[in-house]
């Protein structure tokens, strides 16, 4: 409740929800607020073990008849299932500071941003920023289609022309929306003004080239 501000998080019912719910339900434990979970009055833990018609009101038969169509049967592995210690991967997800917006396998989080990404930052999907392709999926993508490796992506001389390297940077900005400091980070170029002067050059060269307009447009087709 104290963490920070509310952020839904889309979880794959089939391989995360219940190491989610059990992450949830250890809290108090490892909070140290209490050292028996059944006893620990502010969590809905004690509503999925008990068959009382005053928990009716909590949705809880979703989570538990993923364990066993059985209600009874169901609560019992729920207890001890719970009693187990939690997923070091889902440990390791809560522990950071920015959370996901999908929690699943890569097929389902793949899955995700075909359906909701957008090129460019949608105001009615908040976080569609989030889903898009990583910068090391858009460097390896780019790597493949021009055939070199990642270093000399970053190699950049005076007067001559490095089209993949450019070629990445522009669809960092494009595909990402990154800011032009953070896209300076990632190619080791000591100003950000320099990655304007790149991103407003590969503009023009798309609008004159079609070749190279093509071949932009299949990146950023396979990256999307």
């Amino acid at each position: 409740m104290f963490r920070g501000r509310y952020k839904a998080i889309l979880v794959d019912a089939d391989s995360y929800l219940l190491h989610l719910v059990r992450y949830i339900h250890r809290n108090p434990l490892r909070a140290g607020l209490t050292d028996k979970l059944d006893r620990y009055v502010w969590s809905s833990h004690k509503g999925y073990i008990s068959r009382a018609k005053k928990w009716d009101w909590l949705g809880k038969e979703f989570v538990l008849s993923m364990f066993s169509e059985g209600k009874t049967e169901g609560i019992r592995i729920y207890r001890h299932f719970v009693a187990m210690e939690d997923s070091e991967e889902i440990t390791k997800v809560f522990e950071k500071k920015r959370w996901p917006s999908a929690l699943g396998t890569e097929d389902f989080v793949n899955s995700i941003r075909e359906r909701f990404f957008l090129p460019k930052a949608d105001d009615e999907v908040c976080q569609s920023k989030e889903l898009a392709p990583d910068s090391d999926q858009i460097k390896k993508a780019v790597c493949q289609s021009y055939r070199i490796n990642e270093a000399e992506l970053m190699v950049s001389r005076r007067g001559v022309f490095n089209e993949p390297r450019n070629v990445a940077i522009y669809l960092m900005r494009w595909v990402r929306g990154d800011s032009l400091n953070q896209i300076a980070r990632q190619f080791q170029i000591g100003k950000y003004s320099s990655v304007s002067n790149v991103i407003e050059r590969m503009k023009t060269l798309l609008a004159k080239d079609r070749k190279l307009r093509v071949r932009v447009e299949n990146l950023s087709s396979q990256l999307i």
